[in-house]
């Protein structure tokens, strides 16, 4: 779940006056002393639209008095999380920065990666916890603002990042940070790796702070249920082990269970109790590392909220449980932006927040509205790739992994196919057959410098990454999505990862220094947002797909 956004908030000239709790008044800084980036995994723009009326907080004060960007979308097909971050991040696309999806097929080790997976680090445990592997950066191409903002601004510089996600903390951070921190789901355990610095004040917030502690709370519908949009339970939602598809959802674990087990933290997860902690802890790191305190430098934020996502994809956008968790979010930004006003000052950070990725409705919803949606099961995908391939005596098993869009060959097979026309066109036929496909794209076409007019195309060739994407692309029709499993017809819940609007589309809001007042409706992308942060604190990218939002900043000649 980050939510999947990125915010940016100044504060306006003369709001201090009028509420002297927020903070204190501070001298107006040359350049704001932070920076802070809020991701909400799969934040779809329409939320604010549709939803922003159940709001008071901090979701409503982005809203009306920073600067709202409604028509912001990624133009890339690989909408996932690690893709979105990295690109939120460095301001660069799949293309450039070569996150090209969570997790895909490396053809040197014939086994499938995850995108911050490093054999060369090891992960380490905060409050004595446990956990294990090696997470970095470095499958990163690119540096991220974080990074660049340290190394060009001098050594007072700190940069920190905190999420649920691995894939988000890390490329949020870069490959090197002051902190950079995740859960290990399976542990409860706080987690970095050797590549960024332990931070004693986080061992100590762990150690007095165990997510165990929530176990038995209750999640209760914040709101009168006459606030909710939509029918409850959604239509097509699944369900947490443990819970149920209705309000409330208690935090116990499997059922008859009496401690903390996985199915607990997986419960936390997807429930408000993680944003919360993850605001506290980012608030601790204000306080501990005195981000933004310094006038000789400037300081990095990243926070990456995942549990939107979690919510998202068992109950569906159109759910109480999405709606309630954007109405706690909104108080949990309330607090994070009052204890910056407090401690940093009002009008000396700059705040952006947007979505890594937007998703889609439930199939069993598309379906009652008339929709054309289903499944595409990835083994039947196979099966009839490699009967149709039967008869030119390539190498079988001719397809060595089918990782979602991407359909990746044994060695030799692509090759031997692009030799042979017969053969690619046997190949292309059979996959067009298959309910659900609406197109297939060679590898060829993608790295093609020819433009084309259609747009999934174009989107596809912005993902795609030589070595590290498919031979093959196969883009589903709207409302159908793959599933591992043949008996897909089942799967309720929903997903993500098409270059259609309801995945591409996510909300821009940025707030604070730098920043004028206004809603804007000119197409733009997450990838703006690292060069608009670069334009403000004076620092250079090393490159960047984007552009830099000036329509949203203030000039010399505004009051």
């Amino acid at each position: 779940m980050v939510l999947c956004a990125v915010l940016t908030i100044a504060a306006a000239p003369g709001w201090a006056q009028g509420n002297p709790s927020v903070g204190v008044a501070r001298p107006k800084a040359a350049k704001p002393r932070l920076v802070v980036m809020i991701v909400v995994d799969q934040f779809r723009a329409d939320y604010v639209e549709k939803f922003g009326g159940q709001w008071s907080g901090g979701l409503k004060r982005l809203v009306e008095e920073g600067a709202w960007f409604r028509a912001a979308a990624y133009p890339y097909s690989a909408t996932e999380t690690c893709a979105g971050h990295s690109t939120i991040s460095t301001g660069a696309l799949p293309r450039s920065h070569g996150m090209v999806a969570n997790q895909w097929w490396d053809r040197e080790s014939q086994a499938m990666v995850t995108c911050t997976s490093d054999p060369n680090v090891k992960n380490v445990a905060y409050g004595g916890g446990s956990t294990s592997g090696g997470d970095s950066a470095w499958r990163l191409l690119v540096p991220s603002f974080g990074e660049e903002l340290k190394f060009q601004s001098g050594a007072g510089t700190r940069v920190v990042a905190f999420s649920i996600k691995a894939r988000a903390a890390i490329t949020m951070a870069g490959h090197k940070a002051d902190a950079a921190v995740w859960l290990d789901s399976k542990t409860g355990s706080w987690v970095t790796s050797s590549p960024y610095t332990v931070q004693p004040f986080l061992d100590e917030f762990a150690k007095a702070h165990p997510i165990a502690e929530d176990y038995g709370k209750t999640w209760a519908l914040s709101l009168p249920a006459d606030k909710y949009l939509y029918p409850d339970p959604a239509v097509g939602a699944e369900t947490v082990a443990g819970w149920g598809n209705t309000f409330p959802h208690a935090l116990r674990g499997k059922e008859g269970g009496n401690k903390p087990d996985a199915s607990f933290y997986y419960q936390w997860n997807a429930s408000p109790f993680a944003d919360t902690y993850l605001t506290k802890m980012a608030e601790a790191a204000v306080d501990s590392l005195g981000l933004g305190k310094s006038s000789n430098s400037m300081d990095y934020l990243g926070v990456s909220y995942s549990s939107v996502d979690y919510v998202g994809h068992t109950f569906g956008p159109k759910s109480w449980e999405i709606q309630d968790m954007l109405v706690r979010l909104d108080q949990d930004l309330a607090g994070l932006f009052k204890h910056l006003d407090q401690k940093v000052g009002r009008g000396n950070y700059v705040v952006a927040v947007t979505g890594d990725h937007g998703v889609a409705p439930t199939g069993e919803d598309a379906e009652q509205a008339g929709l054309p949606s289903g499944v595409i099961a990835t083994p039947a995908l196979k099966e009839e790739v490699e009967k149709a391939l039967e008869p030119f005596h390539l190498p079988s098993p001719a397809i060595a992994r089918i990782s979602e869009n991407d359909v990746y060959f044994a060695p030799g097979v692509y090759d031997q196919l692009r030799n042979n026309a017969a053969a690619m066109k046997a190949l292309e036929d059979a996959l067009r057959s298959i309910p659900g496909v609406a197109a297939v794209y060679t590898s060829d076409e993608l790295k093609s410098e020819v433009e084309s007019l259609s747009n999934t195309r174009t989107a596809a060739e912005l993902s795609y990454f030589p070595g590290r994407s498919g031979d093959i692309f196969v883009l589903q029709r709207p409302y159908w999505q793959f599933e591992s499993a043949n008996d897909a017809a089942a799967k309720k819940g929903a997903s993500h990862g098409t270059p259609y609007y309801f995945d591409q589309r996510v909300p821009i809001l940025l707030m604070g220094f730098g920043v004028k007042h206004g809603e804007y409706f000119e197409p733009v992308t997450p990838a703006d947002i690292a060069p608009t942060f670069a334009a403000l604190t004076g620092i250079t990218l090393a490159t960047k797909d984007g552009r830099v939002l000036s329509e949203a900043l203030r000039q010399p000649s505004d009051k």
